[in-house]
C-alpha cells in the first residue's frame, strides 16, 4: 500500500487538554482508524529554538518524544484535519512510503 510515514516531534511535558501530546496523537490515530502508531522517548534533542531538551534521571518532563505512523493518504488528511480543528501546531515530517505486511511484498 502506498501512503505516508508521519513522524511528529514533541516533548513529554507538552499537553493537549489533560493528556501529554504524544499520548493524544496515539489516541486520535486509533479513533481515526490508523492501523498503528509508535511513541518513542528520546534521550536528548533540540528544536527550532535550539534549546536542548533531555531526559534527566530525576525529571522526564523535558524528554523529547517522537510519534511515528504509517498511514494512507486519506488517514493522513483526517489526522491533519483533526490537528487543525484542535489548533495543534506541531513539527512533523511527512514522507511518501510503501507499507504493508511482509507477505504483501
Amino acid at each position: 500500500m502506498k501512503g505516508y510515514q508521519l513522524t511528529f516531534f514533541t516533548q513529554q511535558d507538552r499537553k493537549h487538554g489533560c493528556l501529554p501530546l504524544g499520548e493524544w496523537l496515539l489516541q486520535e490515530g486509533r479513533k481515526l482508524g490508523v492501523a498503528g502508531a509508535t511513541l518513542f522517548g528520546a534521550n536528548e534533542g533540540f528544536g527550532h529554538s535550539h534549546k536542548v531538551h533531555s531526559a534527566h534521571f530525576f525529571e522526564l518532563a523535558d524528554q523529547p518524544i517522537e510519534v511515528v505512523m504509517a498511514v494512507s493518504a486519506a488517514d493522513a488528511q483526517r489526522l491533519f484535519d483533526r490537528l487543525h480543528e484542535e489548533s495543534i501546531n506541531i513539527f512533523c515530517v511527512k514522507t511518501p512510503i510503501e507499507f504493508g505486511m511482509t507477505a504483501d511484498f
